[in-house]
């Protein structure tokens, strides 16, 4: 037996193996759906048919009996195809009904087989081949008639089922035809070896696309199958010639490595345009900028959830979205009882994605059916996973307005842009708990200064009430007494409201307010925590007018963050000791200046100033000026520090700005 034909003998065997391990796998998958089934019967009925072709081509005495089992196998397939289109359209009546009404189709392959088995002549022509031929084209004719009649009809998942059930199944019957025809028209005995490529290019691709879990339509295959023939086929037309030209000018061992190398330079290359050019969905590029715009535009959780989910209905054409979050697996939001979300968690996390259409496909299990519940409930077309170290995200957009289901291409879309929102999120949340963590280490370093602030109106009214038992008939004493108790428990009243303001984290949002109200509000603090350090504390506000548009708790905020690390810096100083703040007109609004005396800025530290961790202190997480950088910046403010001097301490300066900018 020649080397040709023995590869295409072990070839056929594979390709049938193939076949029955897709069409287990399939119906292994779910065996519930009928759908898989079919599939399963018809990877029998194929591997039966190449393993009968095998025999023939092997040849011996056994030669006509596998002939005839070839034909009769061979007309047999398309019983399990026609099956599957039915499974298809008509996927709440049993098998059996099915089967039933099949039966016409079971009467007319059985006819063609036994028919070719006949091996009919007349006059020298083989008459029951022609008719095999001709009968097997009509009737897989009249089923691509049926599943275009059918897919006028269909919506959803089950179009694309049957687009690529007529693509794949139907094209597959009529190649092999066509093929059978080329065969024995030109007495080309080795178009056989062609049967199995065509079962295993059509065939399989077509039991992949249908009984797997990710959904694609005939365009995506057409197009996927076309960039990958045109990626091979210029990369192995420029290697190529490649070849032929080097060859001749350097020695072999040159000529193969730089053939190599220029030939994966330009498949690399050339498979970045292909993907550009072949783009199943162009407007995933934009929606990805979109993304990543919002989030570095934004900053605070409520307004980077509204704009991604603008950003989801936009992409999914949807007119409604999902977006929850939470830690440690506690969604907010989601409605749900803990053991119901637990369950929904758990088979995300292994799914990492789901469709009613992929529910459908796969074997069923309870936490499956807990997603399939919740897509029901909310009528969601898809909902992907995205889990950071802190962060669990679950992104679900509705069915679309044309009522098609999601395919694979698109949820690879949405996982990605489930994992941009999800980081987001994460450092939205991470600033919000650095802000509060800074706010209660700004609370504790008041401790001690504010409990001497408290003290002394207490020893007042101590004092008073001690006194008034004997000076009880004295009005003047009383109403002197009346008054100052009022006075000192105000003053008591307000500095703690202004701790508690202090320690409590909040949402900043700009209005128009008088800047120097805000910032005395808070000197009694700065000025006690200055003078427990025996370090001046000196106040100069010029600016006039002085209303600005800003967040008064944020303005507050930074004054004392830059205050407090001013009387930081200075406490260890020698020679004079003070902190200055004072503010001052300028054009594009009304600037606060904090400036100390203390031993200024390394130069190493200044160009990373205003970045996380960045501190020269012996305690602290260096967040302060990156928390007030950040609480600026969402402010339309901005925050800068004066070059360095020769014997100055440090001086920043923030602006605030009189109008909202215009947008």
């Amino acid at each position: 037996m020649h080397l040709t034909q023995q590869i295409a003998l072990n070839a056929t065997v594979v390709v049938a193996l193939v076949a029955v391990a897709v069409g287990f796998t399939a119906v292994w998958s779910n065996p519930e759906r009928l759908v898989n089934r079919g599939f399963f019967a018809a990877s029998l009925f194929v591997a039966v048919w190449l393993y009968c072709l095998d025999r023939v081509r092997e040849g011996g005495v056994d030669g006509q009996f596998w002939a005839q089992a070839t034909a009769i196998a061979g007309a047999a397939i398309i019983v399990p195809i026609w099956f599957i289109k039915e499974a298809i359209v008509h996927d709440s009546e049993s098998g059996a009904v099915m089967l039933k009404r099949g039966i016409g189709w079971i009467v007319a392959s059985a006819f063609l087989g036994f028919g070719r088995a006949s091996n009919w002549l007349v006059n020298g022509v083989n008459v029951s081949l022609w008719g095999f031929i001709l009968g097997s084209a009509a009737l897989y004719g009249f089923l691509l008639r049926q599943t275009l009649r059918d897919l006028r009809l269909a919506t959803g998942v089950k179009r694309l089922e049957l687009q690529i059930t007529l693509l794949g199944g139907s094209s597959t019957g009529l190649a092999i035809m066509l093929l059978v025809v080329v065969r024995n028209a030109a007495d080309l005995p080795w178009v056989t070896q062609l049967y199995p490529l065509a079962v295993l290019v059509f065939y399989s691709g077509t039991v992949v696309a249908i009984t797997t879990s990710r959904v694609f339509n005939a365009r995506q295959i057409l197009l996927a199958v076309a960039q990958k023939f045109s990626l091979v086929g210029l990369v192995g037309t420029v290697a190529y010639g490649l070849d032929l030209v080097l060859s001749p000018l350097v020695a072999a061992p040159v000529a193969l490595l730089s053939t190599v190398a220029l030939a994966l330079w330009f498949a690399a290359e050339l498979n970045g345009w292909l993907n550009r050019l072949f783009q199943f969905y162009p407007q995933a590029t934009a929606v990805r900028q979109a993304a990543f715009e919002a989030a570095r535009r934004e900053a605070k959780v409520e307004n980077l959830e509204r704009e991604f989910l603008s950003i989801l209905k936009g992409w999914g054409q949807a007119d409604h979205v999902l977006l929850l979050c939470g830690e440690r697996g506690e969604l907010r939001g989601s409605g749900l009882t803990p053991e119901m979300e637990a369950k929904l968690l758990r088979a995300m996390r292994q799914l990492r994605w789901a469709t009613p259409e992929r529910l459908t496909r796969e074997r069923s299990s309870p936490d499956r059916e807990e997603v399939a519940r919740f897509l029901a409930a909310r009528a969601l077309g898809v909902i992907v996973i995205g889990e950071g170290p802190t962060l669990t995200a679950l992104v679900g957009v509705g069915v679309p307005a044309n009522r098609r289901p999601f395919t694979y291409p698109q949820v690879t879309q949405l996982i990605e842009l489930a994992s941009i929102m999800e980081s987001a999120l994460e450092r939205a949340h991470f600033a919000v708990k650095v802000q509060h963590t800074e706010q209660l280490a700004t609370v504790g370093l008041l401790g001690a200064s504010l409990a001497h602030e408290i003290r002394n109106p207490l020893v007042t009214i101590k004092t008073f009430v001690q006194l008034l038992p004997q000076h009880h008939h004295d009005a003047a004493f009383r109403a002197k007494f009346f008054r100052l108790i009022g006075d000192e428990v105000n003053r008591i009243d307000r500095l703690t409201e202004q701790l508690l303001d202090l320690a409590s984290p909040r949402a900043y949002v700009a209005t128009q307010v008088e800047l120097h109200p805000v910032l005395r509000a808070s000197l009694d603090l700065v000025a006690a925590k200055a003078s427990d350090k025996n370090i001046a504390f000196l106040t100069d506000f010029t600016a006039k007018p002085d209303l600005v548009h800003t967040d008064a708790s944020a303005a507050k905020q930074v004054m004392l963050n830059l205050c407090f690390n001013a009387i930081q810096a200075v406490e260890g100083h020698a020679g004079e000791r003070w902190v200055k703040v004072a503010t001052r007109n300028v054009p594009a609004g009304v600037e606060m200046a904090v400036a100390d005396s203390g031993p200024g800025i390394a130069p190493d530290i200044r160009p990373r100033l205003f970045q996380p961790f960045q501190t020269t202190k012996s305690s602290g997480f260096g967040l302060g000026l990156a928390i007030c950088s950040d609480i600026l910046a969402n402010l339309d403010a901005t925050i800068s520090v004066d070059p360095a001097g020769t014997g100055s301490g440090a001086t920043f300066r923030v602006i605030f700005p009189c109008q909202p900018q215009s947008s």
